[in-house]
């Protein structure tokens, strides 16, 4: 056991485990516990364990957000624009104070004065919020709130949106306050008509890339807007009291809350407790504390009484964020070695009335090409503004990415695996295909369409890239009592993703104890700040320190039973709940009898997120990026009946890698997700708006069509123990790249089942059997 704080050098394990690890030198700072054994050496790390709140979860003893009752506590409701683009003539909320039980009153947009009329953007946008003592006193006051409104014109789709007479959403005065969503984002950009940008992203010279091209593919594809839908809608309950204010939100970042909550009122930070016990999904859109949460603070501070205020199933379908719909046009050169010469990316977007509907950059950084060019343009729509989803960007641009790579493989007659070795320098990823290629029967693939009947099968296969994302300002307490006892306390929040049996599973390794006896509290901003849980990061940057500070206490304690014993602390070890004493000159001493021979009642140590030992790629802030990507391959095989254009998935191969694997069947549970998350964007989920009014039309649960029980493939998940030698636990993250590759592998299968590329999505049936009838391949 090293017993100093001295800075040192430690061998890490690097590589993939099945092809045989290497070791690298690293220099770690003396409050680094020593490097961590691979998998097969250890006892916890690395093994699957069943979810540490499964049973309340499962039993319904898990408390959300929609649970929370406080004593005098007041219903939220919302009032909401019912016109697509109009200005506020009249707004009126005295009415509404009137109304029996009605204790606070707030408006939502700017409310017209002195000859200004704010103006209302898209149809539910929230214009006032009631609260009262009970949800019908609320409605009705909203119902008594008068209101005034003179109709715009209104754009609703892209294509209309960005023609030269189409009405616009935005003055050139106003495109500074033009809210951002979403990547990229590049202040001061043109603004004509609806349309903002381009964003520009080149390297080396297009011309000259295609010119040196021996084969070109190009094409254009389209995505939809994809709603989220969370089973627990947006839910916060606020209490605004003396000494600060108590927020249960069910939110993806606790801490981050906190801060926007004290900025927005000009609190301390110590007088805002923000808490997130259980969360019931949170894919992007429950990032922030958004104008819903700050205006439950307010009706609070108002009525100096808790607010309650939880979406209904119509209000979260419609306004509680998207995935933005595009437009990407992608010219691809290439050698007839297939080496690829150019690529260039045109992609227009919609996040409605907010601006990031980017396509990401996988484009422009999946392959090797020395000639990129990348112009990404937003375009102003009157609907709902976007949110981050899953895999934000990079799912729809790897749609347009990988089908284009597969038909320029069709197009050089090489093998779509066979092509992507040639161009992608990614060892891993490399690895991944291999074996993925194996395990679906990628050697037993037809060609494209050569399938006989009506019914066709076919397998495709796509890629994922996503940064390996690490939150700096990430920590963790770790407590022992004298009884023996351990809790971990964070307020990294558990959003279903079992974050909390990660952090058990890496303290019993590192104390010798069994998960079981361990005891997590996530979730409350009391505790040290813990990470978002968005992007892909809360492993990376929240297991680490969680190790750091049980190697922290087990120093103490071992010193501790040393001096007791009288001996050198380097001669203890921990296993199994047991001292032992390497020498053999002291009987094992029992976890419980050694933590009673602390001086104290309890022991803490505090431990942060250190910097990645070989450094980051990137840091802003609090956000890095660590120097891995993150990435996986998945194969995907297709039913097409071309008949009836009924696509159905029937097996998934999923090669991912997240550098060490905590545990393995969490890591399969949360592939499981986005790969059932990329098919169902791939065939079935579109928000649908009455072209006339901007009312969405499927804002429930029946008439919006997210998968079921019924059309879930089979999946086969195959995760990579890829060590990088980078931190205390080596983990990354697998949430985004999963849903990435998803919706391209099934287009993909698709064209290899029929031969008739998909260019829009989603795939439906009447899509499927538009695109066999203008390739003449519709069933007489």
């Amino acid at each position: 056991m090293t017993n100093d704080s001295l800075p040192r050098e430690e061998r890490l394990a690097v590589g993939m485990a099945h092809l045989g690890v290497q070791h690298v030198a690293r220099a770690l700072s003396g409050d680094e516990p020593p490097a961590l054994a691979p998998n097969a050496e250890l006892r916890h790390v690395g093994r699957s364990e069943p979810r540490w709140d499964a049973v309340d979860k499962v039993t319904g003893a898990a408390i959300y957000t929609v649970d929370v009752q406080l004593p005098g506590m007041l219903f939220a409701a919302v009032l909401r624009s019912p016109l697509a683009h109009a200005r506020i003539r009249v707004l009126d909320l005295a009415p509404a104070r009137e109304e029996p039980g009605v204790r606070a009153v707030v408006a939502m947009v700017d409310r017209p004065a002195h000859g200004h009329m704010a103006t209302v953007r898209y149809v539910g946008q929230p214009l006032a919020a009631v609260a009262a003592q009970t949800p019908e006193s609320a409605q009705a006051a909203l119902d008594r709130i008068r209101i005034e409104l003179e109709p715009l014109p209104s754009v609703l789709d892209l294509d209309s949106a960005m023609k030269p007479e189409a009405a616009a959403l935005y003055r050139q005065d106003e495109a500074a306050g033009i809210p951002s969503v979403g990547f990229p984002f590049v202040p001061d950009l043109p603004l004509a008509g609806n349309v903002r940008g381009p964003v520009r992203q080149a390297h080396g010279d297009l011309n000259d890339g295609f010119a040196a091209a021996q084969c070109v593919v190009e094409g254009t594809f389209f995505t939809q807007v994809q709603t989220h839908c969370c089973l627990e809608p947006h839910a916060i309950v606020a209490a605004w009291g003396d000494d600060g204010v108590e927020v249960w939100m069910s939110t993806q970042f606790t801490a981050g809350v906190r801060a926007q909550i004290a900025e927005a009122f000009e609190l301390p930070l110590s007088r805002v407790r923000v808490r997130a016990k259980a969360v019931g999904g949170g894919f992007g859109s429950k990032s922030q504390l958004g104008l819903y949460g700050k205006t439950a603070v307010a009706l609070s501070r108002l009525a100096r009484a808790p607010v309650r205020l939880v979406y209904r199933r119509d209000e979260e379908l419609m306004d509680s964020g998207n995935r933005p719909s595009s437009k990407q046009h992608l010219r691809i050169g290439a050698r007839l070695d297939g080496k690829l010469t150019a690529i260039a990316l045109q992609a227009w977007g919609s996040a409605g009335v907010a601006q990031g509907a980017g396509v990401g950059g996988i484009a422009m950084a999946l392959y090797d090409c020395p000639n990129r060019e990348s112009l990404q343009f937003d375009v102003f729509t009157n609907t709902s503004p976007s949110t981050a989803m899953r895999g934000p960007g990079n799912t729809q641009g790897a749609f347009a990415l990988e089908q284009s790579i597969d038909a320029l493989a069709e197009k050089l007659a090489m093998d779509p695996v066979a092509l992507r070795d040639v161009i992608d320098l990614s060892a891993v990823r490399r690895e991944e295909r291999r074996l993925g290629a194996q395990k679906v029967g990628w050697e037993h693939r037809r060609s494209p369409g050569s399938d006989q009947g009506l019914i066709k099968r076919g397998i495709g296969m796509a890629q994922s890239l996503w940064p390996a994302n690490v939150q700096i300002n990430s920590a963790c307490e770790l407590r022992l009592w004298r009884d023996g006892s351990v809790e971990l306390l964070s307020s990294v929040q558990e959003i279903g993703t079992g974050i909390g049996t990660l952090l058990k599973q890496v303290v019993a390794e590192e104390l010798g104890l069994q998960p079981s006896a361990i005891d997590v509290r996530l979730g409350d901003t009391e505790f040290p700040s813990g990470p978002p849980s968005y992007g892909s990061r809360t492993s990376a940057s929240i297991t680490p320190p969680a190790r750091t500070a049980a190697w922290q206490i087990k120093r103490s304690l071992l010193n501790a039973v040393a001096s007791h014993w009288g001996v050198d602390p380097q001669a203890l070890t921990l296993q199994d709940g047991w001292v032992h004493c390497t020498d053999g000159s002291r009987p094992r001493m029992a976890w419980s009898e050694a933590a009673a021979t602390l001086r104290t009642d309890r022991i803490s140590a505090v431990a942060s997120r250190s910097d990645d030992y070989a450094g980051f790629r990137t840091c802003h802030g609090d956000a890095a990026i660590a120097l891995n990507d993150l990435g996986g391959v998945q194969f995907a095989q297709v039913c097409v009946d071309t008949q009836t254009g009924i696509i159905q998935v029937e097996r998934v191969v999923a090669v991912h890698d997240c550098g060490r694997p905590i545990n393995p069947l969490q890591i399969e549970s949360q592939i499981h997700g986005g790969v059932l998350m990329g098919i169902s964007y791939a065939l079935l989920e579109e928000r649908i708006l009455d072209p006339h009014t901007g009312w969405m039309m499927n804002a429930n649960f029946v008439d919006y069509k997210c998968i079921g029980a019924g059309a879930l493939p089979d999946i086969e998940v195959v995760v990579l123990e890829n060590y990088q030698g980078l931190s205390a636990t080596d983990a990354y993250g697998v949430a985004e790249p999963a849903n990435i590759a998803t919706a391209a592998a099934v287009a993909n299968a698709v064209y290899n089942a029929t031969g008739v590329r998909m260019h829009a999505l989603p795939m439906t049936p009447a899509l499927v059997l538009q695109a066999l009838h203008d390739a003449g391949r519709s069933v007489p």
